[in-house]
């Protein structure tokens, strides 16, 4: 079964980067569908609004310019992506003109494409982190729960996986994505890991949380919520058909920051991606913020998938 992936481009370097990350953990393996996706941001005024409600209305001047540059980023895009052994038939792409935002617009086209990952690039820790694809990534990271968000900094150069583990089922839901889309793909490898807060461990969800996805008779068979889930997240990806010998489970470790020590252990033990499991809109994550925010915030020649 193929997966569908929306790409956001902006013809950046962290676009860039994206596709690079697409070539490297998938390349002429891939059985994906990739849907290349570009918006062009309208004015507020003039006549450019319009296109909220008549798509078919003349484009002003500035917004057919916007248009064919973005159409030529698009263009670059999937030649790349097709020199490097994806089918062009695989490969689509689109310009939307909006006036609500990048982020609404990308939000929008993530929720009703019938996607199965949203992929794009950051532009990294510092001052021009706000500006652009950094300010996009995190508005979206806050607002898109619906489909998980793969988000790439820098450069990465490894196809190997760190899934954060944890006794809770959005941890099991990250691995059930993991397996899912690496079902088919005969290289890579994943070590399971479990980072837990100096501040105070987190209490294991009760078994009936995980009824409703997996049944009472898997989690009867294989929830280990005393040893954080390590045995059903492994399981989870050899029911999805990862064979036992990619998968690592590395010891488990306390850190007064788990999301620094997530990205320390990814460099540690070679991972490019790191998998997290996330809790859903409008949790309270308290002074710290959530893991997830953090481990992004911080992330540096690394991607990361947020699923939940």
């Amino acid at each position: 079964m193929k997966k569908s992936i929306l790409v956001a481009i902006d013809g950046s370097v962290y676009s860039s980067n994206s596709l690079d990350y697409l070539i490297k953990i998938f390349g002429p393996l891939a059985n994906l569908n990739i849907h290349l996706f570009s918006v062009v941001q309208a004015g507020s005024s003039g006549q450019d609004w319009m296109f909220e409600v008549d798509p078919l209305r003349e484009k002003t001047p500035l917004a057919e310019k916007k248009t064919h540059l973005a159409h030529r980023y698009l263009k670059d895009a999937k030649a790349r992506l097709l020199r490097n052994g994806f089918s062009k038939e695989d490969v689509d792409y689109s310009v939307k003109t909006s006036v609500s935002g990048i982020t609404t617009a990308i939000h929008h086209e993530a929720n009703h494409g019938n996607y199965d990952a949203l992929l794009l690039g950051r532009r990294g820790i510092g001052a021009m982190g706000t500006m652009l694809f950094g300010s996009t990534s995190m508005e979206l990271i806050e607002k898109c729960h619906e489909v998980p968000l793969w988000i790439t900094d820098g450069e990465v150069n490894s196809n190997r996986f760190l899934l954060a583990v944890q006794s809770k089922p959005e941890s099991l839901m990250a691995a059930d994505h993991l397996a899912f889309i690496l079902n088919d793909h005969p290289e890579v490898e994943i070590c399971l890991y479990h980072s837990n807060s100096m501040f105070g461990q987190q209490e294991p969800s009760p078994k009936e949380h995980f009824h409703g996805q997996w049944g009472k008779e898997w989690c009867d068979q294989y929830l280990d919520l005393e040893n954080f889930l390590f045995y059903a997240h492994a399981q989870i990806l050899k029911d999805n058909g990862i064979s036992p010998s990619r998968i690592t489970q590395l010891p488990a470790q306390m850190h007064v920051d788990p999301g620094f020590d997530l990205l320390r252990q990814a460099k540690k033990y070679n991972c490019g991606t790191i998998v997290i499991g996330r809790r859903g809109r409008g949790t309270d994550k308290g002074l710290l913020k959530g893991v997830s925010d953090r481990t992004v915030q911080k992330a540096q020649n690394v991607a990361v998938w947020l699923v939940g």
